[in-house]
């Protein structure tokens, strides 16, 4: 069986071209037109990945986006007409693991969708069941699952990606355009503050007091490392 893809847009010509794309590379795809359809679907169905437009009827695509995030870490990538850098890291914000503006190439949308598949199947078949404790901190490998003093915290993909490549290399110091190839899995188009918004939600969720962080620390003019 193939991954399972969501593809999300209220323009029917953009998900039947998308749909017959990734259905050339044997993906699963389902189609939602509005908002309420996308929320329905992704509560009902296990997605190996959403591809989600902003301007949505019904309910827009940020929300969505938000929702999906009150009850999956399923990876979301976002669609966009709008090219200023807010609206793209407002998606991110909102939780989403990527973004492409539109009018997009589609060899390009499917390059990320394949990165994000890679890291997704690798974790599926993986069978070293790896667990990581520091101060309080529990990152389950296999489960991707984190907890804070026996607390679970809630993750996106890449945010889940990010802590674990830190803390499985304590002390290293990784720059933001380091960070956005190995996470992203490609030569990331977008801007690197991409990084800094995925941090600081990191920081929001695993630290006790996100501006005194415990973990994760800022090298001031080089990047970032988990604390050794």
């Amino acid at each position: 069986m193939g991954n399972k893809v969501l593809v999300v847009d209220d323009e029917k010509l953009i998900v039947k071209g998308i749909k017959f794309s990734l259905e050339q590379d044997n993906l699963i795809v389902d189609a939602a037109y509005d908002g309420e359809e996308a929320l329905e679907k992704a509560k009902n169905n296990n997605y190996d990945l959403i591809i989600l437009d902003v301007m949505l009827p019904k309910i827009d695509g940020l929300n969505v986006c938000q929702q999906i995030r009150g009850f999956s870490d399923v990876p979301i990538i976002m669609l966009t007409a709008k090219g200023e850098d807010m609206d793209k890291i407002m998606g991110l914000e909102y939780g989403a693991d990527d973004y492409i503006t539109k009018p997009f190439n589609i060899l390009e949308l499917k390059a990320r969708i394949k990165a994000i598949l890679r890291r997704v199947n690798h974790i599926e078949n993986g069978n070293d069941k790896k667990k990581l404790k520091i101060n309080g901190l529990e990152i389950e490998m296999n489960s991707r699952r984190v907890f804070i003093n026996g607390k679970e915290v809630n993750l996106t993909a890449k945010e889940f990606d990010m802590l674990e490549l830190f803390a499985s290399n304590p002390g290293k110091v990784y720059s933001r355009e380091s960070l956005l190839n190995t996470i992203w899995g490609y030569d990331y188009p977008g801007d690197i503050r991409t990084v800094d918004v995925h941090v600081r939600r990191l920081r929001e969720k695993i630290e006790k007091n996100p501006s005194q962080p415990e973990y994760i620390h800022t090298k001031w003019g080089v990047g970032y490392y988990f604390k050794d």
